[in-house]
């Protein structure tokens, strides 16, 4: 296999694939495998720190990597600032006892 790479780098190949068109796609969020992740980082197992420190790097760039276990996806973090938001109402009616009157 070829040599190791470094997390940043391999964050900003990530964040630069976002940009390319592919897939029937001008840009935008994907889906990459495990093999893939692999060739990217240069090893034959890419150990959970490392997965970390690639996400932590991807973050600073302005994007998010999420481990569905056999693949990954890589989203902007712009894409979840839209999401509704849990109001402390809704948790007190999941954690709260109900009223047996």
């Amino acid at each position: 296999m070829t040599d190791r790479r470094d997390e940043q780098l391999v964050a900003a190949q990530l964040a630069e694939l976002y940009e390319k068109a592919f897939g029937g796609r001008p840009r935008g969020r994907y889906r990459i495998s495990m093999k893939h992740m692999k060739a990217l980082t240069g090893r034959r197992r890419v150990p959970a720190q490392t997965l970390q420190k690639i996400a932590e790097e991807l973050y600073e760039f302005g994007y998010a990597l999420i481990d569905q276990e056999t693949f990954f996806v890589v989203l902007a973090q712009r894409t979840f600032t839209s999401y509704r938001r849990v109001s402390d109402g809704c948790i007190a009616a999941l954690v709260e006892p109900p009223d047996h009157a």
